[in-house]
């Protein structure tokens, strides 16, 4: 379920359905301000490429330098492309 600020943002930033379903799945989570923000680091990206296959996941990959915000409830918030390191 996305909040319709989830959904005006994914659009902007070119992240499909996919691509959010995709970190929500193989994602490392981290709690930050109240909520879980989702992320991929190279762990998860092996275990995605290897579960998705590796033509599927070459089509994905470079959208993957991503973050998605879900919130308690299970709302996506927002997601973003990851420019700089995330600091917890």
């Amino acid at each position: 379920m996305y909040t319709q600020h989830a959904m005006t943002r994914c659009q902007q930033r070119s992240l499909t359905p996919e691509i959010v379903d995709t970190i929500l799945t193989y994602g490392e989570r981290m709690r930050h301000q109240g909520a879980d923000v989702y992320f991929m680091d190279g762990r998860c990206r092996a275990r995605a490429a290897s579960a998705v296959g590796t033509r599927q996941f070459r089509k994905i990959e470079r959208r993957l330098n991503s973050y998605v915000v879900v919130s308690d409830d299970g709302r996506v918030i927002t997601a973003a492309r990851r420019i700089k390191r995330l600091k917890f």
